[in-house]
């Protein structure tokens, strides 16, 4: 990675007013930041864990030297997550193949069907089994799986699905090293703590109340399109985005409690069991994160070696606009830090990969990493 230095305009060096302009007002001209063209895309419907369709929209450009699948995080579609967009842009621009997608219970996999999340458990195996039909479309190896917030915990997930890809992917068409690694920006990594500090914290509660409008926004499109697939005073009684979890899901996926369901998929206790590549971007001024992680993060990533951990004071949730400053210094096209260090990350492990592979077909001995 050619950088790893990281400095915010004033006065977005704060990680709560950070956070909410990139909510509310970086949407506005995010297009107008970029010199890269949005990539000409074919619509498609993958197949995921438990056969459910997954809606995701594909651009192969000619001789592409990799993949990047992506999604994003706990709310939204693929019509308004403009900062999943930017990634598209700048993978494609840069000779990716790019597969973006609507994940499990949003957007047009919403109207294909009406399965709920499970924050990593099932979805990890969609971004496996999104990679093996993106191969038979022609997208080429290496495959990198990316999100951010709630979908770089997916994300993760999938690099751990796919190292037991050999007891449940038979005939995928897909092997373990056609799987790259996963870079994850902001990821959600201990639900259970995360929120209930997001509910005590005084900005953090209305942060909080703020997603939970949007999650009842999606269980009313859910409702439309499968009226009769939940039950109404079961929606009536989400107030929270804990009891989402706890009317809607945790009964579906078997689990008695939402704590039992949320240290079930915390990333934080996947991250020893990781054997790829990944990168994690985290800044340790998240609003929406328990700040006594951070320590813990560290330690997790350091005891694995095949994790990079980029820890940045600044940066907020899903924010990491960089000053002008911060540009010339990374030599960046634009202020979209986080994916620009994604790429320069997917690039140099891109070439580690084919190098490595080059290395096996003829014979020659590798080094892991």
């Amino acid at each position: 990675m050619t950088s790893t230095y990281y400095r915010a305009p004033w006065p977005l060096n704060n990680g709560l007013l950070m956070t909410i302009y990139a909510g509310l007002w970086a949407q506005k001209n995010w297009q107008s930041t970029l010199s890269e063209a949005e990539p000409v895309y074919q619509e498609t419907t993958f197949t995921g864990a438990q056969d459910v369709p997954i809606f995701g929209l594909v651009a192969i450009p000619p001789n592409a030297k990799g993949t990047i699948i992506g999604t994003y995080g706990i709310t939204g579609d693929l019509d308004n997550q403009w900062f999943l967009r930017v990634m598209a842009r700048k993978a494609y621009a840069q000779g990716y193949a790019v597969v973006i997608y609507d994940w499990r219970a949003h957007g047009k996999t919403a109207k294909l069907s009406s399965t709920l999340t499970s924050d990593g458990l099932h979805e990890g195996e969609d971004f496996v089994r999104i990679a093996a039909q993106a191969k038979e479309m022609g997208c080429p190896a290496p495959f990198w799986f990316t999100a951010f917030s709630l979908g770089g915990l997916l994300a993760l997930w999938g690099v751990k699905a796919a190292q037991s890809m050999d007891a449940w992917g038979a005939g995928l068409g897909l092997t373990l090293d056609d799987i790259g690694g996963c870079a994850v920006i902001c990821p959600a990594l201990e639900s259970l703590r995360s929120l209930t500090y997001l509910e005590n914290a005084p900005i953090g509660k209305y942060l909080e109340k703020a997603i939970t409008r949007k999650l009842k926004l999606l269980l009313d499109d859910l409702q439309q399109d499968h009226p009769n697939a939940f039950d109404p005073d079961a929606i009536e009684r989400v107030h929270s985005i804990w009891s989402f979890d706890h009317e809607m899901v945790i009964g579906r996926l078997g689990f008695q409690s939402v704590e039992d369901y949320y240290r079930a998929t915390s990333g934080l206790y996947i991250l020893p069991e990781l054997q790829k590549p990944t990168l994690i971007l985290y800044a340790a001024d998240d609003p929406l994160f328990e700040p006594n992680l951070v320590p813990e993060i560290e330690a997790s990533c350091a005891a694995n070696g095949h994790i990079d951990l980029l820890m940045t004071a600044q940066g907020g949730h899903v924010g990491y606009i960089s000053s002008a400053d911060c540009q010339r210094r990374n030599q960046d096209p634009d202020r979209w830090w986080a994916w620009n260090r994604v790429m320069d990350w997917c690039n140099d492990q891109t070439q580690q990969w084919k190098a490595q592979q080059t290395a096996v077909n003829s014979g020659q001995p590798t080094l892991s990493r």
